[in-house]
């Protein structure tokens, strides 16, 4: 039998730490939520190795480091209601549950939105709550929030997750694909949004997200 607590452990200190990250908020959080609790039956052995999982087909669960990185980035806090965008099997839900005073995410396929709101209602995290949804719409009717987290890379931000913000609000997105994409905040203030570049993150693309093709005459 796997020690996963061991294995948890081993992730903060080897994956996670080693990368810069210094928030005591986030790294508490990582020890906290069992990453093997949303990965596949067949895969849970691997949950804690330092790579993305597959947990759907064409969907991950995105590595630790990258994952931590971006949520320290985020700067939450336990005022902040959270929209993330791609629930996925809902290990990142629950580590942003930890961290924020309410989340929302959404996800566009319903049987991993299903399998997330099982893991993470099993586990207590009952200030999330999973909507079913495309990605790139983001949830108006719950808006303004204080955070969009985006969980995974997109081509470009869509302008309807910029209207979801409230004055002051941010948002955190890996833009671009492969080993070119990056760590992005862009932060709205009276209606204008500022954007700001932080490391490279080579992550896992979420379906719904390219760019609309333009007309060439």
């Amino acid at each position: 039998m796997m020690d996963f607590e061991a294995a948890r452990t081993k992730m903060v200190e080897n994956q996670i730490r080693t990368t810069d990250v210094t928030s005591h908020s986030v790294l508490r959080a990582f020890y906290s939520v069992p990453r093997e609790a949303f990965v596949p039956a067949k895969a849970k052995s691997l949950a804690y190795i330092d790579t993305d999982i597959e947990v759907a087909p064409g969907r991950y669960l995105m590595e630790a480091s990258p994952l931590a990185k971006l949520l320290q980035l985020a700067a939450i806090t336990k005022s902040d209601v959270v929209l993330e965008v791609g629930t996925g099997s809902g290990y990142a839900a629950a580590i942003l549950s930890q961290l924020a005073g309410s989340v929302i995410s959404v996800e566009v396929d319903g049987a991993l939105a299903e399998q997330a709101t099982e893991s993470l209602s099993s586990l207590g995290h009952d200030n999330v709550a999973v909507v079913t949804g495309e990605l790139q719409n983001g949830y108006a009717s719950e808006a303004p929030y204080d955070l969009v987290f985006v969980n995974g890379a997109v081509e470009e931000v869509p302008a309807a997750l910029l209207e979801q913000l409230r004055d002051g609000g941010r948002l955190v997105a890996v833009v671009g694909y492969g080993n070119a994409a990056q760590a992005k905040v862009l932060v709205k203030e009276q209606g204008a949004i500022s954007e700001s570049t932080y490391f490279n993150a080579s992550v896992k693309p979420l379906p719904g997200f390219g760019k609309i093709k333009e007309f060439v005459f």
